[in-house]
């Protein structure tokens, strides 16, 4: 019996004694790996006996192991990448933005994985598992969950499909391939191998936003199998919900109004960074009385360090921010969490920024709807409409939306604790 908030929760009787591994391919590099890490603690501390198999591991967590060593993880990556250069016709802005699952170490072998009852797929890809690991798992009569944190499962072989609809019907002339693909391409042989495992292997999948199972309902691979959502998890008890004056000890501020824009990298073409540029900067241009009183914080890295060059606003670019407590008083401090990201399965920026009682402002559209509710919770600006982003961050200066509340809300839907019990609701579920 485990003791929650002075709760207590009794772990279901058909799930003592089971073991879970989850699968991804790291622990704590990328922001599914941050999400999975997070849900391997829940589970372990609502008393599930949960261990995680990855690629890379970087924490020192002892229920953290990796698969193989170091070298065959990175021949396994490095063959994988190497197929698929000519395929993209030797675009490298293209190669990262697909994986087929070729030449995958997979995890049947492990010893964790040998001893489980249920195996939780998360992110697999470059080098970890491919279609031939799951088929045996199954073999090997495992019960099965993938969480989905993108559209790879769904696909071909693309992680974001973008505006494409191919993968509702069967993938081919493949937008990320060279020449635009053919009918025949990689994406559509890659989809065969998917089609032809998912008819013979059972799979609860799990999407982390409505949006994404919409997508996952819609699609030709997945339409037909067990499909729920389940949000990522956040540590939402652990962020400040008043401004932190203890942030003014790391920096001070010159202006009492600041809008935060974080991501892994600032300048990743998916997240929109020059939406977000041009929207500060029409204000800037219109509405000086505003600016005046108000300054933008980035943090994440910047592969060009000219992208902000460009910005009329005044701003600091923090640079990459691993120092989690940071990261709370930042969002404790800001009025506003800005996010222009193209597509997000979720936002977890945006999760986090309400937990520290800042308000959103973002596109809709996708995950983010899950998160942000348009003039109550924040602002859902109309699809890469910059004058509309901007309209949307002065609303929200001027909103007076109590910053506990913010923080409630979330803490409801997508605290750890909740979490981690819907994924046993599932376990409990599937298991014999």
């Amino acid at each position: 019996m485990t003791q929650t908030n002075g709760s207590e929760y009794r772990l279901p009787d058909n799930l003592r004694g089971k073991k879970v591994v989850l699968v991804n391919h790291s622990d704590t590099l990328g922001g599914a790996a941050i999400v999975t890490f997070r849900l391997l603690q829940a589970l372990r501390d609502q008393g599930v006996d949960a261990r995680m198999v990855v690629y890379t591991k970087t924490s020192q967590e002892q229920s953290v192991d990796c698969i193989y060593t170091r070298f065959l993880r990175s021949m396994a990556f490095c063959l994988e990448r190497l197929r698929i250069l000519p395929a993209v016709g030797f675009d490298y802005s293209r190669l990262f933005k697909v994986s087929t699952g070729s030449f995958a170490l997979n995890v049947h072998h492990h010893p964790w994985v040998k001893e489980a009852d249920i195996v939780c797929l998360n992110w697999i890809n470059q080098g970890l598992m491919g279609v031939r690991g799951i088929r045996k798992l199954h073999e090997a009569g495992k019960k099965i969950v993938w969480t989905l944190h993108d559209m790879w499962a769904m696909t071909g072989i693309c992680h974001h499909a973008y505006d494409c609809d191919h993968y509702r019907k069967e993938c081919g002339d493949c937008q990320f391939l060279s020449g635009g693909g053919s009918p025949g391409d990689l994406s559509h042989k890659c989809w065969g191998k998917k089609h032809r495992l998912l008819g013979d292997v059972p799979i609860s999948y799990v999407t982390v936003s409505h949006w994404l199972e919409e997508c996952a309902r819609s699609s030709s691979l997945l339409r037909s199998h067990s499909i729920r959502t389940i949000h990522n998890p956040f540590p939402i008890e652990q962020f400040y919900y008043e401004r932190d004056r203890s942030l003014y000890t790391l920096f001070t501020p010159d202006k009492p109004n600041i809008i935060l824009f974080g991501a892994a990298r600032l300048d990743d073409p998916i997240k929109g960074l020059d939406y977000a540029i041009d929207a500060l900067n029409h204000i800037f241009d219109n509405y000086p009385e505003i600016a005046s009183t108000t300054a933008v914080y980035f943090f994440g890295q910047l592969k060009n360090q000219e992208a902000l060059d460009r910005l009329r606003f005044s701003h600091q670019w923090l640079g990459m921010i691993n120092d989690f407590k940071i990261i709370r008083y930042l969002c404790a401090s800001a009025k506003v969490m800005l996010s222009t990201s193209l597509y997000e399965t979720l936002g977890g920026t945006l999760v986090e920024g309400q937990a520290g009682g800042a308000i959103p402002v973002t596109f809709g559209g996708d995950g983010r709807t899950d998160v942000v509710e348009h003039l109550k919770s924040g602002y859902i600006a109309r699809y890469k409409d910059v004058e509309d982003v901007a309209q949307g961050i002065m609303w929200a200066l001027k909103a007076d939306i109590p910053r506990k509340e913010l923080h409630d809300s979330v803490g409801e839907r997508f605290a750890s604790q909740v979490i981690a019990r819907k994924y046993i609701d599932l376990f409990s579920e599937i298991i014999d």
